[in-house]
């Protein structure tokens, strides 16, 4: 199978076709005509068209990631003001 245009794996695009399939299965209207009466071959038809939007959602960082960036962004401050306070003496 080769990769459809627009994604990033062939997994993706069945989790979309999937989804908009299910979608037809309980009652939305097809955005395009096609002589397919078949929920999964009408939603691969509009896919391919460019009528189903997909986006692939943002994963949150985890909190050790979160804690470590923190860590990053306060270790040259506080390193720089132990030195400061150590040239003071």
């Amino acid at each position: 199978m080769n990769l459809m245009e627009g994604f990033d794996s062939n997994y993706r695009y069945i989790l979309v076709a999937a989804r908009r399939a299910r979608q037809l299965q309980s009652g939305a209207r097809p955005v395009i005509s096609t002589s397919s009466r078949k929920p999964c071959r009408i939603a691969q038809d509009e896919i391919r068209a460019g009528k189903v939007k997909w986006f692939i959602p943002e994963i949150p960082k985890s909190p050790v990631a979160v804690a470590a960036e923190f860590f990053e962004k306060a270790t040259p401050e506080a390193t720089a003001a132990t030195a400061a306070a150590t040239e003071q003496s």
